[in-house]
């Protein structure tokens, strides 16, 4: 017999799952359901997780992506896209958004009701990109408006709203240098071959046919004739990612600020600890130039008018939320105070809080604490996940700094899309091989530690300004981090990260190799937990991240994150080692 507490999204997950096989016509396939970033490969597909709430937004992404996995199994062949792909990276990124996009149109005609799914897929990916309320082509990839257009073109459907707008930036560009190509697109679709020879044409028509490498239809003669003219064209070529579109980058700061923040940097790397931790990190990570980077305080990017329009816009997010984090917030307070229960009222100025006796138990005199907290503040964090982050180092910064604890707040991202300043010094010097970092860094301090939250409050409301959160290098941001708690007096130094996602930066990683920024993500973790100068904790958000730190704890859904943090707090508060290193490891088995 049924247990009553079974899944009620079990049975939805098995069917799906058959469908998805049989829409693919591959019996064999696995079809798994996973937090991690969806995917597919020889052996089956990793779909969307589907929590036991099943909302509705979390089932027509499970669809929508099974869909499109299945159409890609059942009408493309890997022996001719190999025969047909462009060698240079751009140029096989726009080869193979092309070929989705034939994938899923010539399913729509033969299964129209995938149509739909894969609709719901597609608005997801653009909302969660931000691609509705960008305001320059060079914020959406090439690949990705190429996708796009030709699946309107194929399908005749119109795209979901925010996916029509970023398909409008480059409609014009793409129909000027490639409509005429583009007009054959019904002749070729259910021939992958010819397709692929279309979609060739296309990139050269688009300027990127020095990417395209040899003719796979050219004489064996002839191909061998051109061999040595491009042997140099797929590395050389790298990426020419809009050249033109890249120079607007975002507003510069003034020289002298820069190097105001420089001669901050070098002040804090004086330590010989730090600089050992960061010799320690990856000794083959190349940063192409430092010169546009900037480490900036949050006050400095808005007028004090609008932090506090922003932080007002942020509260009234806040509101839906005040009971739940309030809860939270005791919770974590109990489990703190021990014997004493007394309430804290989240949404009051002041609350019943004995910070004293809380003190001692946080950080007993001798062990004075340092608690540090870096946000990710990439694109795909926009909307609810960002807010509901700042919303929670709103919670934790106040209840910590009640108990007398010194609490810091960071955010990372990156000044430009597409690698700003750094790319366009890159593209005029000839595009050296292998750069290395490739985009110009952003570093802000929300709060700095000794920087009372009364002074400082409106700054969260900074995450909520329209175009901040662009790409994320988080080993750079993280050995950042590290470098400043280091310089904290206090002995006892606890740093949490809250993520989204694995680094990405596609300027890094169009010239670089693939997992560039992940090896090196991991690398300054290993120097951080080798070293154990700092406790360091994660918490992923539909993300994994216990694939990188040894304490973590994965959260499907944004709404947990509050619960997720308090815990993680509660249970490095422990004053038992044995009980503490006990509880952090069940969350993370978890």
């Amino acid at each position: 017999m049924n247990k009553p507490t079974d899944n009620p999204a079990d049975p939805f997950k098995k069917a799906l799952a058959e469908a998805t096989r049989t829409m693919a016509d591959d019996p064999e396939m696995t079809v798994t359901y996973s937090v991690d970033p969806s995917g597919m490969n020889a052996e089956g597909v990793r779909l969307p997780q589907v929590s036991r709430r099943m909302t509705r937004d979390e089932v027509l992404l499970a669809r929508g992506t099974a869909d499109a996995f299945a159409l890609r199994r059942k009408y493309h062949d890997d022996g001719v896209a190999a025969r047909y792909a462009p060698t240079g990276p751009l140029a096989r990124d726009i080869f193979d958004a092309m070929e989705n996009a034939r994938c899923e149109a010539v399913g729509a005609r033969d299964m129209p009701g995938t149509a739909g799914n894969i609709d719901a897929k597609i608005a997801h990916e653009a909302d969660r990109k931000g691609y509705g309320q960008v305001t320059q082509a060079s914020e959406v990839p090439l690949p990705v408006a190429a996708g796009y257009l030709v699946r309107q073109m194929a399908t005749g459907r119109a795209l979901p709203k925010s996916a029509e707008h970023a398909a409008d930036l480059w409609r014009g560009f793409v129909e000027e240098q490639a409509g005429d190509t583009l007009s054959n697109l019904d002749h070729v679709l259910a021939d992958q071959a010819a397709f692929a020879r279309l979609a060739r044409k296309v990139i050269a028509d688009l300027g990127y046919g020095d990417q395209l490498g040899d003719d796979p239809d050219a004489p064996e003669d002839a191909g061998d004739d051109q061999a040595e003219e491009d042997q140099d064209a797929p590395d050389s070529a790298g990426e020419e990612q809009d050249e033109s579109d890249e120079s607007e980058a975002s507003p510069e700061r003034s020289q002298e600020e820069q190097q105001d923040q420089s001669q901050a940097q070098v002040t804090m790397e004086d330590s010989a600890d730090m600089e050992q931790g960061d010799e320690a990190a990856d000794p083959n990570y190349v940063v192409y130039t430092t010169d546009f980077d900037e480490e900036i305080k949050a006050e400095e990017l808005a007028e004090p008018a609008e932090l506090e329009r922003l932080r007002a816009y942020l509260d009234q997010q806040l509101e839906p939320l005040k009971g739940a984090v309030s809860r939270l917030a005791n919770k974590l307070q109990r489990r703190l105070q021990a014997q004493q229960n007394r309430s804290w009222e989240f949404d009051k100025e002041e609350g019943i809080l004995d910070a004293g006796r809380l003190a001692r138990v946080v950080a007993n005199p001798t062990t004075p604490l340092s608690f540090k907290l870096l946000l990710d503040n990439s694109g795909s964090m926009r909307g609810r996940p960002i807010s509901i982050a700042a919303i929670c180092a709103d919670v934790l910064a106040r209840t910590l700094e009640r108990c007398n604890v010194k609490v810091e707040i960071l955010g990372f991202t990156t000044r430009a899309w597409k690698g700003g300043q750094s790319r366009e010094r890159w593209l005029a010097q000839g595009r050296p091989q292998m750069p290395g970092r490739l985009n110009d860094l952003r570093h802000i301090i929300y709060k700095s530690a000794d920087a009372p939250w009364r002074r400082v409050r409106p700054n969260l409301g900074l995450m909520m300004k329209e175009g901040l959160l662009k790409e994320n290098i988080d080993g750079e941001a993280l050995e950042w981090a590290h470098r400043r708690v280091m310089a904290r007096p206090e002995q006892r130094k606890i740093m949490m990260v809250i993520s989204d996602g694995a680094p990405v930066d596609d300027s890094t990683l169009s010239v670089n190799p693939a997992n560039y920024l992940e090896k090196h993500l991991r690398d300054v973790i290993a120097m951080v937990e080798r070293r154990r100068a700092v406790e360091l904790i994660a918490i992923g958000i539909g993300h994994d991240v216990t694939r990188y730190y040894q304490r973590a704890v994965t959260i499907t859904d944004v709404e947990q994150l509050a619960g997720a943090m308090t815990e993680q707090l509660a249970a490095l508060f422990e004053v038992d080692p044995k009980k503490r290193a006990r509880a952090l490891g069940m969350r993370r088995a978890g």
